[in-house]
């Protein structure tokens, strides 16, 4: 089974708090999501925040319309340090995603780690080499442009 691992780091023009409310709470999923992906949240969480043990449902259209069930846990929360989601049902054989936020001069570095298996063994690793990595990378841009509007572009 190959497994691929994805970062992106990104620069944000706000405070810990603004950014941690924002990016803790699974509603505001759907606003850094390209709306080609279909993203809707199919979970009725009433909570406004992550914890350790949340699920969260999805129907995501990835690829090729198709629509897909995606299922996520909330595995790990450190208050405005990081969170960690692992799929439980999904698209992906194995998907762990930490989102990690540390306080720099005039703004907050944000990283996300999101370590993968593509189903379907060697065809899998086939598929990342020609779409599913560039898939995400589209996705994490996507996400960078999201935020720089919402905050403004970082001036360091």
């Amino acid at each position: 089974m190959a497994f691929y691992q994805f970062k992106k780091k990104q620069k944000v023009n706000c405070g810990i708090d603004e950014l941690w409310d924002f990016i803790s709470s699974p509603k505001n999923l759907k606003e850094i999501t390209p709306d080609y992906m279909g993203f809707n949240m199919t979970s009725e969480s009433s909570d406004d925040k992550m914890y350790p043990g949340l699920i969260i449902t999805y129907l995501v259209t990835p690829l090729l319309g198709i629509k897909t069930d995606w299922m996520t846990e909330i595995t790990h929360v450190e208050d405005k340090k990081y969170f960690v989601d692992e799929q439980r049902v999904g698209p992906y054989k194995m998907w762990h995603h930490q989102h990690k936020i540390e306080p720099i001069e005039n703004g907050v570095l944000m990283t996300d780690i999101v370590t993968y298996s593509p189903p379907f063994g060697f065809l899998g690793a086939i598929a990342n080499k020609l779409f599913i990595k560039s898939k995400l990378e589209e996705v994490f841009d996507y996400r960078v442009k999201a935020v720089d509007s919402k905050y403004g572009k970082y001036k360091g």
